[in-house]
């Protein structure tokens, strides 16, 4: 256990079909209601505990993260926790131009930005909500101009939807310094409509691009990272392709989930977490507390993933990744 990425919130200004589609996420969709959020103090303790037990990365998500009210001061509250050395963040970056620069003085290190097209028609119909993908890219620049750098770009591509979108996007982005990955369309949740045809694998993507751009791979910056990273020979940069249909990575897998309201899970792809708020809400010590954690952690047997292609139909129960994050 190394990655911990927490979930601040399930609510989002999106409505993406391969994550939270508006026939189920609509109007009267029941979110969480504040009190069963984790408070940012409840978020710090659990943080700082699974610090003391080998956590060094810490990223945080949703929904869309950057809805909670008052962020920046959890961002501070994590930054300031021994062992941690790298804080994140994941957005659809709608809301990230006019708050990069306080996430960043908050001790922010890093944000990843969701970008899945840029002509507005395509974005729009991929999240199912009209926005222009200019606001995006100011975010991101914002993101970059205030020190959250290598900003990460995420392009989730589905054939048939986006994925005449890839040229375009590797071109915006060759030569900016920001890191464009691809990311295979995965089977989160249940409610996506997800099928295997729509799944344009990573090594497809990769041969695109080397049509047109040569590109060589490179090491991996950490142990356990889920990117395969790859660098233009002309010196335009890197990208990353994140291959978890096509050649699942569940074997080095090292990161632990906590939803936003306080639930812990070991895979992406789990049916149900950990309560941890009822541990944080009883009065239970951080001794306790670090046992339960280590408890879930040592039992954890998850490789949905590497079990997919052996499953006739897709597995039911799992959770949401809008409730869990990416």
């Amino acid at each position: 256990m190394r990655h911990l990425r927490i979930s601040v919130t399930d609510r989002c200004n999106l409505r993406c079909r391969y994550c939270m589609p508006r026939e189920v996420f609509g109007p009267d969709h029941a979110f969480l209601p504040r009190e069963q959020l984790l408070s940012f103090e409840e978020i710090a303790r659990v943080s700082t505990v699974m610090a003391a037990q080998g956590v060094t990365r810490i990223r945080l998500t949703g929904g869309e993260p950057l809805l909670r009210r008052g962020l920046e001061v959890l961002v501070s509250m994590l930054a300031s926790i021994p062992g941690v050395e790298d804080l994140s963040l994941t957005t659809n970056g709608l809301l990230l131009e006019r708050r990069a620069g306080a996430l960043a003085e908050a001790g922010l290190h890093r944000v990843t930005v969701s970008l899945d097209a840029l002509d507005p028609d395509v974005a729009q119909t991929v999240a199912d909500t009209r926005f222009d993908p200019r606001r995006v890219l100011d975010g991101i620049e914002a993101a970059a101009a205030a020190g959250l750098k290598p900003v990460k770009v995420n392009m989730v591509v589905r054939r048939g939807l986006n994925d005449g979108e890839v040229p375009a996007i590797a071109e915006r982005f060759r030569g900016t310094g920001h890191v464009l990955r691809f990311i295979e369309y995965m089977d989160v949740g249940t409610t996506n409509g997800w099928r295997l045809d729509e799944v344009v694998p990573a090594a497809e993507i990769l041969d695109s691009l080397v049509a047109r751009w040569p590109l060589e791979p490179l090491a991996p910056t950490y142990p356990g990272e889920v990117a395969s990273r790859y660098r233009y020979l002309d010196g335009g940069g890197e990208i990353g392709l994140i291959h978890a249909v096509s050649a699942p990575f569940c074997h080095g897998c090292t990161r632990a989930r906590l939803s936003a309201d306080g639930k812990l899970f070991t895979c992406l792809f789990a049916a149900d977490g950990h309560d941890l708020r009822a541990l944080l809400r009883s009065g239970a010590g951080d001794g306790e507390l670090a046992g339960a954690i280590s408890a879930v952690w040592g039992r954890r047997d998850d490789r949905y993933s590497a079990e997919r292609a052996a499953l006739t139909e897709p597995a039911a129960g799992r959770i949401e990744m809008s409730y869990i994050g990416g």
